[in-house]
């Protein structure tokens, strides 16, 4: 009985010991995975830091054309803003204007279509006359002759059709005022936009006597 005991007992002594190594051997594999995945992990964090090379930096023309373009690629722009654009990036003015010409060259700047696009969709997005246009056009440096052109396609009877819309977009709003102020406010609302205050009265005037208003004395105001 003694024996049968003993056996019993080693018996078991072999089943815990057998599932003892068993476990070493898990953990072995896993912390030998665990170096391998580190050692994989590190020759990776090398190979990419030898694979990536430090870019050459730009010369100024590269510097200078990437701006260009990116300015150009949000909307038209003139040469006198791209020239701005260039000389607050301390951009040398030679490497500038060899840049800015060969944009001409090419079509990406283009002063006199700008301008003729910058009058249309001015003046029938905010219904700006002839003389506002012209100082817009200006301070954007587009050249003298090209806003001339550019103000061609508006002729007077186009800006006085224009002053009428704009008046009877805004007669409503100045019901209820005494007759001078409305005067006064529809006229000046024209005078801002640019046009003539010969031209702005008399458009005011007749928009007046139209809706029954008496504005005979109109002309003699003045905006």
């Amino acid at each position: 009985m003694w024996e049968h005991e003993r056996g019993g007992t080693g018996g078991a002594d072999g089943a815990d010991g057998a599932e003892d190594r068993r476990e070493g051997s898990r953990r072995g594999r896993r912390e030998s995975g665990g170096r391998g995945g580190r050692r994989t992990e590190g020759r990776e964090d090398r190979a990419g830091r030898e694979g990536r090379q430090e870019l050459p930096p730009q010369s100024p023309e590269e510097q200078a054309r990437a701006i260009c373009l990116r300015l150009l690629t949000g909307m038209p722009r003139t040469r006198r803003q791209l020239a701005d654009a260039l000389a607050k990036r301390d951009i040398p003015e030679e490497v500038s204007e060899q840049v800015l010409s060969r944009f001409e060259e090419v079509g990406l700047i283009d002063d006199a279509a700008f301008a003729g696009a910058w009058v249309e969709s001015r003046h029938r997005g905010r219904g700006l006359a002839r003389r506002a246009l012209a100082q817009e056009l200006r301070t954007k440096g587009v050249a003298p002759t090209l806003v001339q052109e550019a103000l061609e396609q508006l002729d007077s009877d186009q800006e006085e059709e224009t002053a009428r819309e704009l008046v009877e977009r805004k007669l409503r709003a100045t019901r209820g005022l005494e007759r001078d102020k409305r005067i006064r406010r529809l006229a000046g609302m024209l005078a801002r936009k640019g046009y003539p205050e010969g031209m702005a009265l008399r458009v005011v005037r007749r928009a007046l006597e139209a809706e029954g208003e008496d504005a005979e004395d109109a002309e003699d105001l003045t905006i």
